[in-house]
């Protein structure tokens, strides 16, 4: 049995559970509770959307005020910290993991558009759906 675990890292975390390539789970946690789930869940691969590897911060916008900028830096430290916890966590459990740039993981979709991609037809939030499509083309990986 394969198990391939999506993270979405953010204030709001999304997780997606793969097993045997088929999306079985999703989730919304609290970033204290990442390495606790990743440990629990013992995955054969961690596929994590990482803002480490996306060189601007695409939330700030060219005409922001110094605040509003300032805030979307702390953000954007935020989640940087969360990929390298996801990263260390998995290394010491022995567990692959790679992260992807939002940019690669490609553009955000709708319920709609998520069920008819993903056969997904339970609820799902923005960040749980963006989990799944980080890992979506690990799914059936070993």
């Amino acid at each position: 049995m394969s198990v391939i675990l999506g993270i979405d890292p953010g204030a709001d975390t999304g997780l997606a559970i793969f097993i045997d390539g088929k999306l079985v789970r999703l989730d919304t946690i609290l970033p204290h509770s990442i390495g606790h789930s990743i440990g629990e869940l013992l995955p054969h691969r961690v596929v994590f959307e990482d803002s480490r590897l996306q060189s601007h911060a695409w939330n700030a916008q060219k005409k922001a005020n110094r605040g509003a900028a300032l805030a979307a830096a702390r953000s954007v430290g935020q989640v940087d910290a969360w990929c390298k916890l996801i990263t260390l966590v998995c290394a010491d459990l022995g567990i692959a993991s790679h992260g992807i740039s939002p940019k690669a993981k490609g553009a955000k979709r709708g319920a709609e558009n998520f069920a008819i991609y993903t056969g997904w037809t339970h609820s799902s939030n923005q960040h749980e759906r963006d989990a799944a499509m980080v890992a979506w083309p690990y799914r059936g990986a070993k």
